[in-house]
């Protein structure tokens, strides 16, 4: 297959993906206008339906449909070709590749009809609009300015936020957006700020290059911000063709075969392990070999170009087998299930009006005191609900804080052979020469800070495990209270009407039939654009993991490595300089490096530990109080809705005559016109499923 074939084919997938999008928000948007315009006429007739969160659930979903976008972002150590390769992936020479990429600039490359770039910033001011020309001029530097502030711990530019790109492109309109960010193992302050924007996206293109096979920096940033995170990575080898360059007889094949095999097999040893999904090996649907720079030139001559051999029209199939064959279908699911959801709450309620449009008011309002017990119960199980949602926190909290003093209390017991491979390539001895002295210490600084991050990132991944497995126990009590509800509210339903309600059989029915706040509580129900990447609570609008790493955040970079660095680095040096002169042992020299490194760490650890375990448990804390604000605000609008449903009709009998008729007509053509919009959307989706197919 071409690279121009693939292209078209993910652009008519996008294309139609886009289309289906489109159909489902505007039958949202239809269903919106009908339930308002029934709840308006509800007030000069029966009473309203109380469908007020209905409303808003579609609203949002609807919303999100009409701005959703494929997110991917662009990871990779400096001078991979990252702007290289986007370049060639978009068709066009857009991205400077002349000079340091690794700026505090993270950039935000999307569709607009001109050409524009807006600059962001973190200090309140307004946003800036720049042509490309002045973009580039102003907001990139050069290799040794970028070496210089890393030296001085200066960012480059650090009022920027982000900038965003825009650009007429067709790959761009069709529903893609890239994340460019800052070069990896520049500085861990930067790690982080990648890391930020991780469970923000779909996929991740992680741009590697052949002549340097996975490098101690890649690995670094593989072990501790991808692995066992759940998120999809597609690994691009840039630069595959320069192998070929590389060898003594360039047009020897056995030679060449022989030497791409032997760079197969390296990282096919370094990256096997973040290539599978649910236990099964898609090692060669994730992993490509490019060669960017001849697909750019041949872009750039030709926008039909055939990239055939550039692996360009291989990674371009496999991505969009994974975002529009699979996440598409996952989030139009998901859409459908709230559609389902919805509709048939509308059905039901209808159900329940229907047969007390002839109860006498007096016989009515006794039906309605008869059921108090089981509001009651309702709001009991809102309340043992909530009450395992605080256990839970309170649990996870205490012991997730106290697993992090622990793990920080132990580092002083392990720091000795976990260092041995963060110490500095500088001469120890150098440190002995004060005009080298400054040098040395920012070597030792940075090998600290790497060496803290790592730490903390190998800790973090343990308490979102621990994280996750409460979640789904939630997720499964969640179903089980959601049952017990269904049961109460059911039984509300047939004393008040005196009827076993059964909704209109022409609606799919799901295979859980939990009320809607459960199936939120569940993860079933997607009313976020958040959590794109991650594996919280399956996709629900919920999303405990950006609560958790703009908390971790802090502990990461600003906690302990402000807390220790700057206090200890003082005592390593006086120690080193009391060596002397005539100290000639280097690996000596190093031990002692590591000892007093040890002695001074370990003074400041219990402090450390004390101080950021109260943020490790004000994190978790707010993750679980996240989830049962939500949870409570779900349950308490259902239950003042079924009361409101009731309690609106009380007040329309005591206030006027309810033409029964018309009344009948009314809310008949309320639910055809609801079935009428969730037909559309359900042959909008099996449409698409069978284009897959």
């Amino acid at each position: 297959m071409s690279e121009q074939v693939a292209t078209d084919i993910f652009i008519k997938d996008l294309e139609r993906v886009a289309q289906v999008r489109s159909e489902i928000s505007v039958c949202l948007n239809k269903l919106v206008e009908i339930i308002n315009t029934a709840e308006l006429a509800g007030d000069s007739s029966s009473g309203k339906l109380s469908l007020e969160r209905d409303i808003d659930d579609i609203t949002v979903a609807s919303k999100n449909l009409r701005q959703g976008v494929f997110r991917l972002l662009v990871l990779g150590d400096m001078k991979r070709g990252k702007s290289t390769f986007l370049n060639a992936l978009i068709g066009e020479n857009l991205l400077p590749s002349d000079v340091n990429p690794c700026t505090a600039v993270l950039t935000v490359l999307r569709y607009g009809p001109e050409k524009k770039v807006t600059i962001h910033f973190n200090d309140g001011k307004s946003p800036q609009q720049l042509d490309f020309q002045s973009f580039k001029h102003k907001y990139t530097i050069d290799p040794a300015e970028a070496k210089k502030l890393e030296q001085e711990k200066k960012q480059a530019f650090p009022d920027v936020d982000y900038a965003v790109v825009e650009y007429p492109l067709t790959l761009l309109e069709k529903g893609i957006e890239i994340v460019d960010s800052p070069g990896l193992n520049d500085t861990e302050a930067r790690n982080e700020l990648s890391l930020s924007y991780v469970n923000n996206c779909h996929a991740i293109l992680f741009v590697m290059r052949a002549s340097q096979p996975c490098t101690l920096g890649e690995r670094r940033y593989l072990e501790n911000y991808i692995k066992g995170r759940g998120l999809t990575v597609f690994f691009l080898i840039n630069a595959w063709d320069q192998l070929r360059e590389s060898l003594i007889d360039p047009d020897d094949v056995e030679e060449l075969q022989a030497a791409e095999d032997r760079l197969r097999q390296v990282f096919k040893a370094n990256l096997a392990e973040y290539c599978y999904v649910d236990g099964q090996n898609i090692y060669d649907e994730r992993v490509f070999e490019l060669s960017s720079i001849q697909a750019l030139r041949r872009r750039l001559k030709n926008t039909q170009a055939d990239l055939q051999g550039t692996g360009f029209p291989e990674f371009m199939g496999a991505l969009n087998t994974f975002l529009t064959k699979e996440r598409a279908i996952a989030e139009l699911r998901q859409i459908r299930t709230l559609s389902r959801q919805a509709v048939n709450h509308i059905l039901e309620a209808v159900a329940r009006r229907v047969p007390l449009l002839d109860q006498d008011v007096n016989e009515l309002k006794k039906r309605i005191d008869s059921v108090e017990p089981e509001f009651n119960t309702l709001t009991t199980i809102r309340d043992q609900f909530q009450k395992e949602i605080f256990n839970t926190r309170d649990t996870q909290a205490r012991t997730i804080s106290e697993s992090f003093r622990s793990y920080v209390l132990n580092l002083g017991n392990t720091f000795e052979n976990d260092f041995v491979r963060y110490q500095p390539e500088l001469n120890l001895f150098d440190f002995l020469s004060s005009g080298k002295r400054e040098a040395f210490n920012a070597a030792l600084q940075k090998a600290f800070e790497q060496y803290i991050t790592d730490k903390s990132a190998a800790w973090t991944l343990t308490a979102e495990k621990d994280i996750n497995t409460a979640f789904k126990e939630l997720s499964r009590s969640a179903a089980q209270y959601g049952a017990s509800y269904s049961q109460v509210t059911d039984k509300i339903t047939e004393k008040i009407t005196g009827q076993n309600i059964k909704v209109n059989a022409t609606i799919p029915s799901e295979d859980d039939n939990s009320p809607a706040w459960a199936k939120w509580a569940m993860g079933l129900l997607s009313l976020s654009k958040g959590n794109l990447a991650g594996v919280a609570l399956a996709g629900s609008g919920f999303d405990w993991k950006n609560i958790l790493l703009n908390y971790f955040t802090v502990i990461g970079i600003g906690g302990i490595i402000t807390a220790v660095t700057g206090v200890f680095l003082g005592p390593i040096g006086f120690a080193l300089l009391g060596l002397g002169v005539g100290f000639l042992q280097a690996d000596q020299a190093r031990k002692e490096l590591v000892k007093t490194a040890k002695k001074e760490l370990v003074k400041y650890l219990p402090q450390v530990a004390q101080e950021q375990s109260q943020v490790v448990y004000d994190a978790v804390k707010e993750c679980f109080d996240a989830y049962e604000r939500e949870v409570s605000k779900r349950i308490n609008d259902d239950i003042v809705s079924r009361k409101s449903e009731l309690d609106n009709l009380v007040k329309q009998k005591e206030t006027r005559e309810i033409n029964r008729e018309s009344e009948l007509k009314r809310l008949k053509t309320l639910q055809e016109d609801v079935i009428a919009q969730l037909q559309k959307i359900e042959a909008a989706y099996s449409n698409l499923l069978a284009y897959y197919s």
